[in-house]
Formats: C-alpha cells, structure tokens, sequence
C-alpha cells in the first residue's frame, strides 16, 4: 500500500531525493557486502572442520541462486572448483551433496565455453569415485544432478555425453565382473539416475548410440514401468518419451525388417529381432495405457497421481497420433514456451535443480535463454539494464532526477516568457538548501 513507486505519490521533494539517494548507495552497500561474505566463504573451505565447509558451501548455493555471480567467478573460479572437487573427495555424504550442486550452479553462471570445458574434464572422475563412497541416497542424487548439469553445459562431443550416461546407468544396471558388488538401488536414486540420464539424452542424436544400447535402455525402462513407487513410474515414463520422440523403436523396427535380404539364419534373426521390437512396443503401449488411468491407492499422494495420469495421457496420445503437448509459463511477463518432449524434459529438470533461483538464471542467464529461445523482459533506460533503484531514480515523479528536470523546464519556460521566477530560481545542485 506504501509502493514507493507509486505515480502518486506525495512524498515530499527532499524526502524523496534523500530516499533516492540512500537506496543508490544501500545497494552498493548490500552488493560489496555479499562479495566480501562470498570470500569469506570460499576461504572457509579450507577449514579442517566439516560443519564449517558445509556451512560455506550452503552460503555460496545460496548467493548462487538469488543471483548470477559473474564478477565472484571470474575471480575466484579456480579457487572454487577445486575446493569444491576436495570436498567430493573427502567430505561426509552431507558435503559432497553441497559440494555437488555448487559445481553444477559453477557451470550454469559460466555457461559453454573452456572453463565450462575444465569442469568437466577436472570433474568427471571426482564425481564417479564419489559415487563409490558410500550409497545414501540424497547424496547420490545430487552427484547424478551435478554430473547431468556440467555435462549438459561443458561437453561438446557426443562422446562424452555418453561417458556420462553410461557412468549414470551402472548405478543401476551395473556390469557384473569379479570385482563388482552389486548393490539394490533404492528408489530415490533409480528416479535419479533415469532423471539424469533422460536430461542427458535430449542433447543426443539417436545414431550416436548403439542399437544393443537403446533396446536395453527400453527394455529396461519397461520393466521400470511396473515398480511399486510412483516416481520411479514417472521417469521411465519421461525417459520413453524422449525415446519415443526420437523414433528410435519405430527406426530399430525397419532396420531389422530392411535385413532380411542375407542369409537364411541372418534373416531369421532380423525376423526374430523385429517380433521382439514389436512386442516390447505393444507391452509398452498397455502399460501407459494402464497407468494413465491408474486409481489411487492406501497413501498414494494425489498429487503425484494426477500427474502420472496427465503425463501418461500424454505419452499414449503421442504413441498413437504423435501429438505432443505444447506448454506455457510466465516469467517475469514473458511466456517460456516447450513444444516438445525433450524442451520440456529439460525445463523440469533444470527447475528442480534451480529451485527457487529458477526465475532469477531464466531472467538473467543468457546460456539458458538460449537453451530455451526466451527472450524476458528488460527494464530500460538508454538501452540499458538498470536495477530496480535506477528505475526509481529515472521513473518515479517524485524521484530527485524527475523533480530537478521538472524545475529545469519550469525555469526555461518562465524566462522565455520573460517572467520573474521568484523562489523558483535555483540551480539543479542546490536543491538541498
């Protein structure tokens, strides 16, 4: 009700030129105050004690999602992943967590580039050893999250997308070998894993991986489809969209159909091949089919309910007619628009990472503006983005700016009609007295 931006306003002249004056210099203030905090930090990472590093490390994901720290990283880069790639090495589950999606929020202030490139690469082995370290489940979860995100921005070549695909998916479909202790993932962490790795393949084109490996990927989302835990149900049923989307099964189905021109037993295992493509397709249809009007259980949440029953309205309509759903969001004023399975893959993947800083990065982050082709809206003067005090100043008629350009036009008027001005004669910078 007290909106200082309030065209009418009746604030007084000298309260409002104060007013303007102290927020201009509170935001230097507040801005120099949060970089000295964001050293303060980064040196709290070298601490022996872990409460202290972790302490640190939630300060920074903090400063990291209310705003884009541009200036910090530019300096303090170097500094940061390493301190952070110590903490995955020998911190507890909590700061390797921490530790995690502060080198995922890294990559996303800087976007693609050579530093983006250095994570990666300085990363990668980290974040697999650290999967080793122990199985508790958030802390697996937020190493899945950041490898997606520092893949997602750093890695060029679809060589290295697939390491780290491959890396996700031996968490829960791990290769047996004399030195393997195979270990039941929970749900948490398959969710994670079939999350991350789904992120991961809308950035793939489908030649790129082998046929053996996708229909062990379908097959095996398949079988997720018919887990007892609803989040498990969902992100296998994400994951075949973008499956679906790419037309791999429907492609893998034509290939072994146009094989059959070899020998007797070739062709007959192309005939076998595509009776089993063809059937993995009719069990997965009944299984959308199924799940898409699913009736609530004992306990089941609702609200998770009525989303499996959307997205898998989604997935059979797109499996029988090909349609996928078109989405819309405001932010800011401007609609953040998906028209396909893999755009909207990414916007829930990043906003689950994102959390509350969701908004602030899509406003201001210009890597994944472009990710998504949204262009926000700007506030501005001369061309230039301003801060919220500087539209104060420029916008506001009882701001100083306004208030002394007023006086001006008054005073030329005056004396081009050859009047008196009286107490109106006063300069711009003697407005104080």
């Amino acid at each position: 009700m007290l909106d200082s931006d309030d065209d009418n306003s009746s604030v007084s002249s000298s309260s409002t030129m104060h007013s303007d004056r102290m927020s201009v210099s509170g935001t230097e203030e507040v801005e120099l105050n949060k970089d000295s905090l964001l050293d303060e930090a980064v040196d709290n990472l070298y601490e022996k004690r872990g409460s202290t590093r972790e302490k640190a490390l939630a300060s920074i994901i903090e400063a990291f999602n209310s705003n884009l720290q541009h200036e910090f990283v530019e300096k303090k880069f170097a500094t940061l992943l390493h301190r952070c790639l110590n903490s995955l090495k020998k911190g507890s589950s909590k700061e390797i967590s921490l530790a995690s999606r502060t080198v995922g929020l890294l990559a996303l202030t800087i976007g693609p580039g050579d530093k983006a490139r250095e994570i990666l690469e300085e990363s990668i082995t980290p974040v697999s050893q650290a999967f080793k370290s122990g199985y508790e489940s958030s802390k697996i979860a937020s190493l899945l999250e950041c490898l997606a995100i520092i893949t997602f921005v750093g890695g060029i070549e679809p060589e290295e997308t697939e390491k780290s695909m491959q890396i996700m998916w031996q968490l829960v479909h791990p290769k047996l070998g004399s030195n393997v202790i195979t270990v039941k993932a929970s749900a948490v962490v398959i969710t994670a894993v079939v999350s991350a790795w789904s992120f991961l393949l809308t950035t793939m084109d489908r030649w790129s991986l082998s046929p053996k490996l996708w229909l062990e990927s379908i097959t095996y989302l398949s079988s997720l489809l018919d887990k007892d835990d609803r989040s498990v149900r969902i992100a296998a049923g994400e994951a075949l969209e973008v499956i679906f989307e790419m037309g791999s099964l429907e492609n893998f189905a034509t290939e072994a159909e146009g094989s059959n021109n070899g020998s007797v037993s070739e062709g007959n295992k192309s005939k076998e091949g595509l009776l089993h493509i063809q059937g993995l397709r009719a069990k997965i249809l009944n299984q959308v089919r199924d799940l898409s009007v699913e009736a609530g259980g004992k306990g089941s949440a609702k609200k998770d309910l009525n989303y499996q029953r959307s997205l898998f309205k989604d997935v059979l309509e797109f499996l029988q007619d090909g349609y996928c759903p078109e989405t819309s969001m405001k932010i800011g004023g401007e609609s953040l628009q998906t028209s396909t399975w893999s755009q909207l893959i990414q916007l829930n993947f990043l906003r689950r990472f994102l959390g509350g800083g969701f908004t602030k990065h899509m406003q201001e982050n210009e890597f994944l503006q472009d990710v998504f082709g949204f262009t926000p809206k700007r506030n501005l003067v001369g061309g230039e983005h301003v801060s919220n005090n500087l539209k104060r100043m420029y916008k506001s008629p009882n701001s100083v700016i306004n208030k002394a350009r007023t006086q001006h036009l008054n005073k030329q008027r005056m004396l081009s009609e050859g009047k008196k001005i009286g107490h109106f004669a006063v300069n711009v910078g003697d407005e104080d007295s």
